[in-house]
């Protein structure tokens, strides 16, 4: 009897699954992105997308190969579910994108080419972020942070580690603000730690000529502060 009850119950989890899969197809495989990820296979920029190592409201990131076999990250900003309306204040004031029409799928290609040129900016500063790669339509490819193939942990399931981290997270912030950027949105959910922590998800950091620029700044550093004086860390 006992084999026939798992019998019974596994086409349902096997339901479950395919509509899993399917949900996360039609969010971010779209036929546009499919035709995206097709021109970089034939530019042999990517060659395969492996699996998702975390999944969002706005992109879904990948952990994927080159045709070196090494591990690349994958980052595919959503076009047709993305709620991309209160995103716009990210991009006010910033000359790289002033004259962007008023349309979603415009705004989603700007985010992502932000995030791009924004990674371009640490890069050249120094800052401990993913390298950029490639950037076509929403679809953004970058370095792989991890080890042996898997993804370094974000700062959420694993905690702070000491003082000495926090000061290279408020060095990072500083380099950044010394190359004319802010992040806009640091928290534990977007440092990954490594054998050094990685700050990520640059789509929404702004140039100090943004408005809210220094706002942004105050904010970030106040949650780092708090997050880590959780855990008996100060700075």
């Amino acid at each position: 009897m006992a084999s026939k009850q798992s019998k019974r119950k596994r086409p349902s989890k096997d339901k479950h699954v395919l509509k899993e899969r399917v949900k996360l197809e039609s969010e971010v495989f779209d036929r546009y992105t499919l035709l995206i990820l097709a021109k970089m296979i034939k530019k042999r920029i990517i060659q395969t997308v492996d699996y998702p190592v975390s999944t969002g409201k706005e992109a879904n990131l990948f952990r994927a190969t080159n045709y070196a076999g090494e591990y690349i990250a994958v980052k595919i900003y959503k076009i047709e579910t993305a709620p991309f309306a209160r995103k716009e204040e990210y991009l006010m004031g910033d000359p790289r994108f002033a004259n962007i029409p008023n349309k979603e799928k415009d705004i989603v290609f700007a985010f992502a080419k932000k995030e791009y040129k924004n990674l371009k900016i640490c890069e050249e500063a120094g800052v401990r972020s993913p390298e950029p790669l490639y950037i076509e339509k929403n679809v953004l490819v970058m370095e792989f942070l991890g080890e042996e193939g898997l993804p370094y942990p974000p700062m959420n399931m694993v905690g702070p580690k000491d003082e000495k981290q926090l000061e290279m997270i408020l060095n990072d912030i500083k380099k950044m603000y010394n190359a004319g950027l802010v992040h806009a949105d640091i928290s534990e959910y977007n440092i990954l730690v490594g054998d050094v922590p990685y700050l990520i998800d640059f789509g929404q950091a702004v140039v100090l000529g943004h408005p809210n620029a220094e706002k942004f700044l105050e904010r970030d550093i106040w949650n780092l502060l708090k997050y880590f004086k959780k855990y008996g860390i100060k700075s």
